[in-house]
């Protein structure tokens, strides 16, 4: 037997040991985890136990539903963000050249001066041929719009994701109002909700006629940032994701009358039929930005 042959094994962390464990901890569960790497719950385990015996430290403890990172895992995030990022950006740089072509994609206007100015400027960079036209709206139109063919990339909320879409952030969809006003004493309830067909809106006037709430419609908008507005003057309550949240807003709870809402998923889908190339740097570039932002 050689010298070599007779030294121990040395386990290595692997990058998709790592791409899972991001994965699982910025989902907060490993069912979500493996969602957004398209991966089975069952192989997604498998990898964040392999990451563990590599380690011989438990990565993420059991807390409700999902998981939250140990010490370890504090420890272990940053690095692996930086090695990902690093991996990918080295091969964008290594391919960019041969990219090229047109890409629409759809991103919603409350993302718009946070998450799409990270996107647009790493895609961009990495990708200089490739001419891109962005929309940037109230998402609910953008599954319709896949299908139509008017957009090749979007990220849309949901309440319940698709098998095979990618989850980039779950959230709660809360009550909110004024912390300065008393809106959500008024009766009937004035409302402000999104002025066209969304299961946002539908979720808000079914929740509120389950409770046996009375309520008008005092003020609608096409986008999250008009609802906002109108939350925050005091005119009416309104039903958004906790991200959205400021200082001056205020959550309402079942106390203060509000029924319990459901969770909305932030999913990313490609439209059959565009180009594969454009399609996964594009999906890349905007889970790299969430993944930042979170």
């Amino acid at each position: 037997m050689s010298q070599t042959d007779s030294l121990p094994s040395i386990e290595k962390l692997d990058s998709d040991l790592l791409r899972t464990f991001l994965a699982v901890a910025e989902t907060g569960s490993v069912t979500g985890g493996a969602e957004r790497i398209f991966r089975s719950q069952s192989a997604a385990s498998l990898q964040i136990k392999r990451l563990e015996t590599v380690l011989g430290r438990q990565v993420f403890e059991r807390h409700g539903r999902g998981v939250v990172l140990t010490a370890t895992g504090e420890t272990l995030r940053p690095v692996a963000q930086r090695v990902v990022q690093l991996l990918d950006g080295t091969l964008a740089e290594l391919t960019s050249r041969h990219l090229k072509g047109s890409l629409r994609i759809g991103i919603p206007d409350e993302y718009g001066g946070t998450v799409l100015p990270q996107v647009v400027a790493r895609f961009v960079r990495d990708h200089p041929r490739v001419e891109l036209a962005v929309r940037c709206a109230l998402s609910a139109d953008f599954p319709h719009a896949l299908e139509r063919g008017e957009l090749d990339v979007a990220v849309y909320d949901v309440e319940k994701p698709k098998a095979g879409l990618a989850v980039l952030r779950t959230q709660r969809t809360v009550w909110a109002a004024s912390r300065r006003h008393r809106a959500h004493e008024v009766d009937p309830l004035p409302l402000a909700l999104f002025d066209r067909a969304c299961w946002w809106r539908d979720l808000a006037l079914d929740g509120l006629r389950a409770a046996g709430r009375t309520f008008r419609i005092a003020y609608t908008s096409e986008s999250v940032a008009g609802v906002l507005a109108a939350v925050e003057a005091g005119a009416a309550v309104g039903l958004l994701g906790e991200d959205s949240l400021g200082n001056d807003i205020v959550e309402l709870a079942a106390a203060d009358g509000f029924p319990v809402m459901p969770q909305s998923s932030l999913v990313i889908e490609c439209r059959n039929g565009a180009a594969p190339d454009l399609s996964r740097a594009m999906a890349a570039a905007i889970r790299s930005a969430f993944d930042r932002a979170a």
